[in-house]
């Protein structure tokens, strides 16, 4: 009888695709042991590049890291690793991630488009449709952390996430300009709605070192990010300061963090990190 049961149940879920892609999602994340979306309430704060030295930072740990870029309209995880071409199929029949080393591995909508100028233009169902793939369909294998780079503000694709991956915790990203921090505070209430943990925030670009006599430069003001954390009541991670190499890294796809290894943006990375690490 319990064979008889089993086939029948076996059966049910090949003939209810969404039984069996819910099936797929839980089996895929509960090999994940801890699952962060990046995000911030506006665009042009470093959020991808936040994602990507973090997800670089804890693989410099010796920590299993994938990182999941969600960003549909606008994918720069690839280009930010010096990643090029085209995913392929597995032997599980499941999509393999791309290798940016031993300890880490990307997924992207770029790595799926032939031409990598091709505009995404996705209503709602299908974004939803896609990211919940990037999780079923992608042999990620157990990892100590995922790291989500999800776009701009609080529509379709975090509230996917929120929704698909029930213990992510969200780290958020903000710059110091009063601006950004009123867009911010509109991610924090995201959050709540969702009861999406906030680990922390990050305020990038936090002044900039002249380099000839090594003043700070508040670019964008200083210490709004932590004044919003602490009247939100949320843990506050760092200052990341601005370092035009950063840009410079970023656009050649390679490392930050290896060639400039003690610099203060490599620390700030390292001690967010972590704190991450800690939760294992």
């Amino acid at each position: 009888m319990v064979e008889i049961h089993g086939s029948m149940e076996s059966a049910k879920r090949t003939s209810n695709p969404q039984a069996a892609r819910e099936e797929a999602l839980q089996g895929t994340l509960g090999r994940i042991k801890h699952k962060f979306m990046v995000m911030s309430g506006k665009g042009g704060v470093g959020k991808t590049s936040t994602s990507v030295n973090l997800a670089l930072a804890l693989a410099d740990r010796g920590h299993q890291v994938g990182i999941m870029d969600v960003d549909l309209h606008g994918p720069d995880v690839p280009r930010m690793l010096g990643l090029t071409g085209m995913l392929d199929m597995g032997d599980e029949r499941k999509l393999n991630p791309m290798r940016y080393s031993k300890h880490l591995s990307a997924v992207s909508i770029e790595s799926l488009t032939p031409t990598k100028d091709d505009a995404i233009i996705w209503r709602g169902p299908v974004k939803y449709s896609a990211i919940q793939q990037f999780i079923a369909d992608v042999a990620w294998g157990d990892l100590d952390f995922l790291v989500i780079d999800a776009p701009p503000g609080t529509g379709d694709e975090p509230l996917t996430v929120a929704q698909t991956i029930a213990d992510a915790k969200a780290i958020i990203v903000t710059t110091p300009q009063e601006v950004s921090l009123a867009d911010v505070r509109k991610s924090i209430n995201f959050c709540k709605l969702v009861k999406m943990e906030i680990f922390g925030l990050i305020e990038n670009m936090s002044g900039l070192a002249c380099p000839h006599c090594q003043s700070v430069i508040d670019l964008f003001g200083s210490g709004g990010g932590e004044k919003t954390a602490l009247a939100a009541q949320i843990p506050f991670l760092a200052k990341i300061p601005f370092d035009p190499k950063m840009v410079e890294a970023g656009d050649a796809g390679v490392s930050y963090q290896q060639h400039h290894s003690d610099s203060p943006v490599t620390q700030a990375f390292k001690s967010v990190a972590e704190k991450m690490a800690q939760l294992l």
